[in-house]
């Protein structure tokens, strides 16, 4: 790379920076030697391209007007993408992925990154001429670089291929056999094929290609390690066995059922979300094609799966299973809720938990309506856990900004010591009954570990005391759960009590104070439900499940004599629907449309 002196071409006392040619002090950098790799200019610490196969300073003075609006960039950052990247026909990139490698750049070379929409104007100011496409299926589209891909000797492919089998190498034998990522296509090596193989790739699916790709760049992110717990076997409890059933079909659908798991457990370690409505039709026997479940109908008839999905220790243990794996599958995606996690990465997650009740339902269409609410339950609170944490890594992300911010901190505590806590508190003790020495210690605390200037870490480990401080009397007792819940509903109130105050106020801090709350609640909300599901012996997502569903005798008789999509019985249970919903709509179990007038 040649630094050129300063030249007014690019106006400013710009510098033209010329990879692999030579440039003169006038700014035209595309000679015979430079033409190929182009010129970009830098000024004021903004770097820009001036040209693609001709620089003149006509060029340059033209492309001044957008240099205000480029990102900062260090020459190696530069050089970076000229060494690891290149422009190419058909091929494209996912913008999501070219920024993973640009964050594991910084990283290595301790520099600041940009934001991601900096860093999409840097990409077009080095390689000129890239289009944007949105590629994939409806729901899992994603936006490409159309015309760039990584050059076949870059240590990136090496290094996505070495976490790979790295990945795979380090898993128990059980695990061993984990589904891979989906195999490249012929004719692409790390971008997506176009024309019409690329649209063959999009009916088929080409959100697995982008999944596939983003799971060796979130690999660090997860927790690949954990393995299916062990099911415990099905407690028949005395009860007959049904009429046709006899005890190797329970066998086969206990052996059956847990090879289902481990599929569903290895494509979410590759983060194929869409294959598990897949898995689930496949299990469920969606298809009338008997052909196609060939081998499961000789282990166990469809007409045995029935009858098993109406077998009381059958749907109580497929519910404990389910509960294990949903469990289990939120600890993988999410291991630490305020470890900073790609917000492409926590997207995907969302839009997978928006999806899972509508895929499970489609699956189960001529399941039992017994097993479908069981299966819906669960399959309802592990989607609203995976919201839940997400939303609360996000929060955690943007305090943590906060909290290392001196000038917000030293305004927060000066604005805090002007609150009326005597008032508040005797307002608060009307309805919370808190006792004073309580509220006045957790008050001191709270000015102590903010003057400290914590991190966010500490922020955490200081809630967690609180809770265990909190709770410590009620420890081994039948009234933990209760006393949790009423302590979570106690710190709400309280809270919003002195953002009231500092509103009133006109606090300047106002906004970081209100970040904080609505993060210190969230948290809280996630120490109790691990600590109330802890007391019971269960994991948080069971806990959940006990509220994730409404059943009411008003609701389900305003239902037609079918479910909207399929010629089924109606559904005996509604999710997400409320005591308001009896004066609007009620959602139908199969998600496909509201039923008015409840």
């Amino acid at each position: 790379m040649f630094v050129a002196q300063p030249t007014t071409a690019a106006g400013g006392g710009a510098t033209v920076v010329t990879a692999g040619g030579t440039t003169n002090g006038a700014g035209e950098g595309a000679g015979t030697n430079g033409g190929a790799a182009g010129s970009y200019v830098i000024q004021g610490g903004y770097m820009l391209g001036s040209g693609g196969s001709s620089s003149s300073s006509g060029s340059a003075a033209g492309n001044s007007q957008n240099y205000s609006h480029t990102a900062r960039a260090s020459p190696a950052t530069v050089q970076w993408l000229l060494d690891n990247y290149e422009t190419a026909e058909g091929v494209s990139l996912p913008r999501s992925t070219l920024y993973c490698h640009y964050l594991l750049h910084c990283q290595e070379q301790k520099l600041e990154p940009v934001n991601a929409a900096s860093f999409g104007k840097l990409i077009r100011s080095v390689f000129m001429g890239l289009r944007t496409r949105r590629l994939g299926t409806r729901g899992n589209s994603k936006y490409h670089y159309y015309g760039l891909r990584i050059k076949a000797g870059s240590s990136l492919l090496r290094l996505m291929e070495d976490q790979q089998h790295l990945a795979m190498r380090q898993q128990p034998f059980s695990q061993k056999q984990r589904l891979k990522p989906v195999h490249k296509v012929e004719g692409m090596t790390n971008g997506t094929a176009a024309g019409a193989g690329q649209q063959q790739q999009q009916q088929q699916g080409s959100g697995h290609v982008d999944i596939s790709t983003q799971v060796q760049q979130y690999q660090q992110f997860l927790d690949a390690s954990r393995a299916l717990p062990e099911f415990p076997e099905i407690d028949l409890q005395g009860k007959s066995l049904p009429e046709g059933i006899e005890l190797e079909h329970i066998k086969s659908f206990q052996l059956l059922y847990r090879e289902h798991c481990e599929a569903i457990l290895d494509v979410m370690v590759n983060l194929q979300f869409t294959l598990v409505e897949t898995l689930w039709k496949t299990f469920w026997r969606f298809s009338q094609m008997i052909v196609l479940h060939r081998q499961s109908e000789k282990r166990l008839p469809k007409s045995c799966l029935v009858l098993l999905c109406k077998y009381e220790p059958v749907l109580r243990w497929s519910r404990d299973c389910d509960n294990s794996l949903y469990q289990g599958l939120v600890e993988i995606l999410i291991p630490d809720v305020l470890r900073p996690i790609p917000s492409a990465l926590t997207q995907a997650i969302r839009n997978f938990a928006k999806s899972l009740e509508s895929w499970l339902t489609n699956a189960m269409m001529n399941i039992p309506e017994e097993m479908v609410r069981i299966k819906v339950t669960s399959a309802n609170a592990f989607a609203q856990t995976l919201r839940r944490y997400t939303s609360l890594n996000h929060l955690a992300q943007a305090a943590r900004a906060v909290l290392q911010n001196t000038a917000q901190i030293n305004q927060m505590l000066s604005d805090l010591n002007r609150v009326d806590f005597a008032n508040v508190q005797e307002q608060a003790s009307w309805v919370c009954r808190c006792e004073d020495r309580v509220v006045q210690r957790l008050e001191q605390d709270f000015k102590l570990t903010l003057q400290q200037q914590n991190s966010l870490e500490q922020w955490a480990a200081w809630l967690d005391g609180v809770v265990s401080q909190v709770l410590k009397p009620y420890q081994q007792s039948p009234a933990f759960p209760k006393a949790a819940k009423l302590f979570l509903l106690k710190w709400s109130f309280y809270s919003s009590m002195v953002i009231r105050d500092l509103t009133l106020r006109s606090a300047a801090s106002f906004g970081s104070f209100h970040l904080i709350r609505l993060l210190y609640d969230e948290y809280m909300y996630y120490l109790i439900e691990h600590r109330v599901a802890q007391a019971k012996g269960e994991t948080p997502i069971a806990v959940m499940g006990e509220v994730s569903t409404y059943t009411d005798p008003e609701i389900l008789a305003v239902f037609p004599s079918h479910c909207c999509k399929t010629n089924a019985r109606p559904p005996t249970t509604v999710t997400a629907v409320s005591k308001w919903s009896l004066k609007g709509t009620a959602v139908c179990l199969c998600a496909e449309r509201t039923v008015s007038g409840v």
